[in-house]
Order: C-alpha cells, then structure tokens, then sequence
C-alpha cells in the first residue's frame, strides 16, 4: 500500500512539472554560456471578430461610444481601461492599453505605480475618483459599489459624465473577458491598430 501512495505522489508531482512547463517559459543555454529566455509560444482559441461579427460590432458600438460621444478625457478612459485590466489580468487588454496610453502622452511614472495609486501622489482627484470607481465596479461582488465610492466619484463627474464612466468601465471589463476567454494573444498590437476598427 506504501508503494502505492508514492506511486500517486510521484504521478501528482509530474502532473504538476508538466503543467508549470506547459506555462511557465524554460530557460536556454546558448553557446556563449549564457541563460537565454524562451518563450511560451501562445496561439489564440478563437478570433471572436471572425466567428460572429455582429456581436463584435454591437462591443465596438460601446467602444465608440466611450471613444468618441462620452466627453471623458482620452487620458482617464486609459487609466481606466488599464485599472481594469490589470485587475482581470487581461495581458492583451494590458499590453494595447499601456502602448496607447505612452502613445497619447502618459508617463511610465503613472503607468507603473497605477496598481498602488493610493499611495502616490502622482494623480489627480478626478483620476482617483475614477480609479476608485473603476475597481469598484470591476470587483462588483466585494461590496456592490459602497456609497463612499459613489459621492467620491459624484464630487469630481456630472450625472452625465458618471453614467459614462460606468460604460466605459463595463466596456473594458467585456472586452477583458472577450480576450481572457479567447486567449488573445499579446504583443502585436500598435497604436492606431484600435482606431481603424472603431472608426468604422
């Protein structure tokens, strides 16, 4: 019976190795001696765009909406779009957004400290309060939206603007789900590749 127990540790522990091998990237030795990266080769599920273009054209709807109609800053709409992101995990989503975001401006100071925002003095009270309501939103069970989080973001957006933040806010998070589903494949994406799509 002994035998046997180590028997299934060992099957668990290969079962465990072949997993973190399939995600985790190895490491090379080249010629010179040094540790040259390989990486995981990723390969998408499906493209959602092909496999029903009316669904993607009802999120690119939203997208244009929030890009073009909502009156929110260009500059928040991405601070918004990465909080989210960064939060679902969304490496697709995370990878078009920090590339648009430096394209329109934004400095690596405020990218890189956006998931510790509280702590930093680098963003305004709009921004705060919009952050605030973005992770709000996104984490909707951990606390349905708090009334603290809503007269915050009332003291920096009109009625008007606030309804539009929440879309903007729902439009990224489908997004990221459309993406973590899908296993979009990070990486490619340049700036002014989303522009092409939701000037349509």
């Amino acid at each position: 019976m002994q035998s046997l127990g180590l028997i299934g540790e060992m099957g668990s522990i290969q079962k465990t190795q072949d997993c973190l091998n399939h995600i985790v990237p190895t490491d090379e030795i080249a010629p010179s001696g040094e540790r040259k990266r390989k990486e995981h080769t990723m390969e998408a599920r499906l493209n959602a765009q092909q496999a029903s273009p009316a669904a993607y054209a009802a999120m690119v709807g939203l997208e244009t909406f929030v890009r073009k109609a909502s009156k929110l800053e260009p500059s928040l709409v991405e601070l918004v779009k990465m909080r989210a992101s960064q939060i679902n995990g969304c490496a697709y989503c995370i990878d078009m957004h920090s590339k648009d975001a430096r394209s329109e401006g934004e400095t690596e100071q405020r990218l890189y400290a956006l998931t510790a925002w509280r702590e930093t003095p680098f963003f305004t009270a709009r921004e705060r309060a919009a952050l605030a309501w973005t992770e709000a939103l996104t984490l909707i069970t951990e606390g349905h939206v708090p009334d603290d989080v809503y007269e915050l973001a009332k003291q920096s957006f009109s009625n008007e603007e606030l309804v539009n933040l929440t879309l903007a806010v729902i439009t990224i998070n489908g997004w990221n789900r459309l993406a973590i589903s899908f296993r979009s494949v990070p990486g490619a994406y340049q700036p002014g590749m989303r522009s092409k799509v939701t000037s349509k």
